[in-house]
């Protein structure tokens, strides 16, 4: 009898507290449906790592535990992450930005949030290192957080991971405010024109290729995902190898998301979630993303001045990584100014070049930090 009593003797109020987390985690995305895919393992996973561990059996997340295990070969080795940049590239069609290039600038100026972010976590007491990681939530790109964050950041490895996924869940409710705040109705009736251009197979396929060795070149710690990523776009974009795109599209970018998800959900024990710190970093992550949407429209209203033809500043702020969410929420502002005007080619070329913009921005932070360079 008293083996059986044991759980509940060791169970906590924190540990409650985290059964409350995971279950609202599971809430929105099942019920607001907010990114479901990646909200329902993660809180489930906070909900398994939260369950009392008895003297003698091995908890489910500890170091010889199912997620333990999930933890040490996926995500410490950074495996995960690289085997999502393939889905990714996989998914991304690059033509809209290859016909508009100019967007690649919008993908640049949008990752404005990263750098502020880093710098008042430095102002509210973290580390270099912690407010670095804390900082790349702001790329809007779950996988590339998770790289930086298990390098530099593994205390507070949890709360920056869920911050990431759970922000651009919300893209839709964080971005319309801030784009309505810094813009007028007018300029957010600004139609851009968009002309057909025809992207031959040959740009398509040298294009991976060619990005690979840029930013290996650049930022040659860029690789494992500008690599990855381009790999999987040129397997799309080859033409001979569309089984293995399906399955890098379907079979892997589902089984590797499951078990991502849940692994990140196993490291939010309450132990190390619920302090201070983790509410700074929510906090920072809220940030991190308006920053990033200000940057991007602010940008194209700068652009606006010296150009001819304008920009739409809303197109600015589908810069960040969150794909292609942030494009769908830009046309659904359009079309509430006006019901004719699409500007969803232009919106999903900047929300591309985020893509490749976050990973630019983690990994030079990662190689400045890795020489002492801040």
């Amino acid at each position: 009898m008293e083996q059986l009593t044991m759980g509940i003797k060791s169970l906590e109020l924190a540990n409650i507290g985290m059964f409350v987390i995971g279950g609202f985690l599971i809430y929105l995305a099942i019920k607001k449906d907010f990114e479901p895919m990646l909200l329902l393992p993660i809180g489930f996973g906070a909900i398994l790592t939260n369950l009392p561990v008895i003297e003698g059996i091995p908890g489910i997340a500890g170091p010889e535990g199912v997620l333990g295990i999930l933890k040490s070969a996926g995500i410490t080795t950074e495996l995960f992450p690289a085997l999502i940049f393939i889905a990714v590239g996989a998914m991304i069609d690059f033509e809209p930005l290859l016909k508009m290039p100019s967007m690649l600038f919008f993908g640049a100026a949008a990752q404005f949030g990263i750098f502020m972010t880093l710098m008042f976590a430095l102002l509210l007491g973290f580390d270099i290192n912690d407010a670095a990681a804390i900082g790349i939530i702001g790329a809007a790109d779950g996988p590339t957080s998770i790289f930086v964050a298990n390098k530099f950041s593994p205390n507070y490895f949890g709360a920056i991971s869920v911050a990431a996924y759970s922000y651009m869940a919300l893209v839709p409710l964080i971005q319309p405010p801030v784009i309505k705040l810094l813009t007028t109705k007018k300029e957010r009736m600004i139609r851009m024109e968009y002309r057909e251009v025809r992207v031959s197979k040959t740009v398509k396929i040298l294009f991976p290729i060619l990005v690979t060795i840029i930013a290996g070149i650049i930022a040659p710690i860029s690789v494992t995902l500008v690599g990855l990523l381009m790999f999987g776009n040129l397997i799309r974009e080859s033409g001979v190898l569309e089984r293995l795109s399906k399955s890098a599209q379907n079979e892997l970018a589902n089984l590797v998301t499951l078990l991502l998800g849940i692994t990140i959900g196993s490291t939010m024990h309450a132990s190390e979630f619920l302090q201070l710190d983790t509410l700074k970093i929510l906090g920072l992550g809220l940030f991190a993303f308006v920053f990033d949407t200000a940057g991007g429209v602010l940008f194209a209203k700068l652009l606006n001045l010296f150009v001819k033809k304008k920009y739409n500043p809303m197109v600015g702020a589908a810069g960040i990584s969150a794909f292609p969410m942030s494009a769908r929420v830009i046309q659904r502002l359009a079309k509430e100014e006006d019901p004719t005007n699409f500007v969803l080619m232009q919106a999903v070329s900047a929300n591309v070049a985020g893509q490749i913009g976050s990973i630019i921005a983690g990994s030079v932070i990662v190689a400045l930090l890795s020489r002492g360079g801040f």
